[in-house]
């Protein structure tokens, strides 16, 4: 297997990710469960026996020491058998110093026991141990009797014996039959928690599963519906937004492009029928060459007009991609300013307005072309619309925090619905007017995408007749 098809695996999914994680965290829980009772019931069955064995243990020891210097004689047979009745399954050896036995209960041999284990001075549960004899299981312990007076059973310490045992097979049983039945309600547990999980999952899911549903439906005739952020569950509140927003967005975009391939399309029809128009008319019959120039200049303009148009849509292309990045210079925007001046100078007089300059000229970093282009654009848009002898101004102000260029012309005023809509390729506010001579719309759109790729701000208001398009530098 290669390591792109390794790194190209598909990621597990959710469901099996939350079953996966709940079933291992349920199963290593119960395992702890069942090791601490399994541990719990032995230390009780061994606490049990150890006082049990100890309680015979100190019966056996008084019935000795009550018999003071007693030997092994049917008086002291006799006590040491009634001594632990009451007690099932108990078994002891009694021996004297020299290792004879002076009394053992029947059903278990204990000699062996006698003979090779250290004496311990009390039964607990550190000192018992467990062996097996016969096929059967014992638990117990051997310990030193008190000595007696006369030494007959014990002349020191530790030379008479008592080994005292018990029976464990029923306990061993008991816990065998439990251990089975608790691991495997551990493990039914188990595999029931994975399957409630998985179903838990699987339910849960349901929601999503129904919005990526509504998702696949959603289609290009259908961006105007939107998905109910009521009808989900909190935790899809925010993809369900998210959604939304972006099929907000396509809409626009969507709206956007088909107004622009609409716009786009009237644009270059208009000038492609008068070419062809023109064309038709010229070889109908035969004209001299002076009518030929004057259809080849018409069509030239026409062509001019087109190639302008598509050289500005490829500017708003680049820039609104991120294709054309600006080159950051300092420019004397002042400078700037007055060149544009002398530029439409001729313009500016034809159509009986006068240009001029207010505020102190300011040093800005910006890319020169596109800063100059912007200036053009929004001047000679001022230009085109100021009444007859009136005054277009650039004003030139200066704060703290920003800058602002501002170009002011005096016409009609731009009624407050157009307002939001004037920066929009191909947008006119007056369809009725003759495109010729007014270029092709693009002007402002190309204004906006220089501002934006700058970093900058652009606004317009129009009242009173008085338009003002505001251009705004941070600092």
């Amino acid at each position: 297997m290669t390591a792109h098809t390794l790194s190209s695996a598909r990621p597990a999914s959710l469901a099996t990710r939350v079953t996966v994680f709940v079933g291992i965290t349920t199963t290593l829980c119960l395992i702890v469960l069942g090791l601490v009772v399994q541990r719990s019931i032995e230390a009780h069955f061994l606490q049990q026996d150890t006082s049990e064995l100890q309680v015979v243990a100190d019966a056996v020891r008084e019935t000795v020491a009550s018999l003071n210097g007693a030997t092994a004689t049917p008086e002291l047979q006799q006590s040491l058998e009634h001594a632990v009745s009451g007690h099932h399954a108990i078994y002891f050896l009694v021996t004297d110093a020299m290792g004879k036995t002076i009394y053992a209960t029947p059903g278990a041999d204990l000699t062996s026991v006698a003979q090779s284990q250290p004496l311990v001075p009390r039964i607990d549960t550190e000192t018992v141990y467990s062996w097996t004899a016969n096929g059967t299981n014992y638990r117990g312990a051997a310990i030193a009797l008190t000595p007696t007076s006369n030494g007959s059973v014990a002349g020191t310490a530790g030379t008479g014996t008592l080994v005292v045992a018990t029976s464990i097979d029923f306990h061993l049983e008991f816990m065998s039959s439990f251990y089975r039945n608790l691991w495997a309600v551990v493990v039914g547990i188990s595999l029931f928690s994975i399957l409630a999980a998985w179903l838990s999952v699987h339910q849960g899911h349901s929601p999503l599963r129904q919005v990526s549903k509504q998702i696949r439906d959603t289609s290009s005739d259908k961006l105007h519906l939107r998905l109910d952020t009521t009808q989900v569950p909190i935790e899809l509140v925010d993809l369900v937004s998210a959604f939304n927003d972006m099929l907000q967005r396509m809409e626009d975009v969507f709206s956007r492009l088909s107004n622009f391939s609409a716009d786009i399309a009237h644009e270059l029809r208009t000038p492609i029928t008068n070419i062809i128009t023109q064309t038709q008319v010229s070889l109908g019959q035969t004209r001299n060459v002076e009518v030929y120039q004057e259809i080849l200049y018409s069509n030239l303009e026409e062509y001019e007009h087109m190639a302008a148009m598509i050289n500005d849509m490829l500017m708003l292309a680049k820039t609104e991609s991120g294709l054309l990045e600006p080159t950051f210079v300092e420019v004397d925007l002042g400078s700037e300013i007055q060149d544009l001046f002398d530029f439409f100078s001729a313009w500016s007089e034809e159509n009986q307005v006068s240009l001029e300059l207010v505020g102190e000229s300011i040093q800005v970093q910006c890319d020169r072309s596109m800063m100059k282009r912007a200036l053009s654009n929004l001047l000679s848009n001022a230009i085109r619309h100021a009444a007859k002898n009136s005054v277009v101004k650039v004003i030139i102000e200066t704060q703290q925090n920003t800058s602002r260029i501002i170009v002011e012309n005096t016409g009609s005023t731009i009624p407050a619905e157009q307002l939001s809509k004037i920066f929009d390729r191909f947008y006119r506010g007056d369809p009725s007017r003759q495109r010729r001579g007014d270029g092709a719309g693009l002007g402002l759109a190309i204004v906006k995408s220089i501002v934006q790729v700058h970093g900058w701000e652009i606004g317009v208001t129009s009242s009173a007749g008085v338009t003002r398009f505001t251009l705004t530098i941070p600092a």
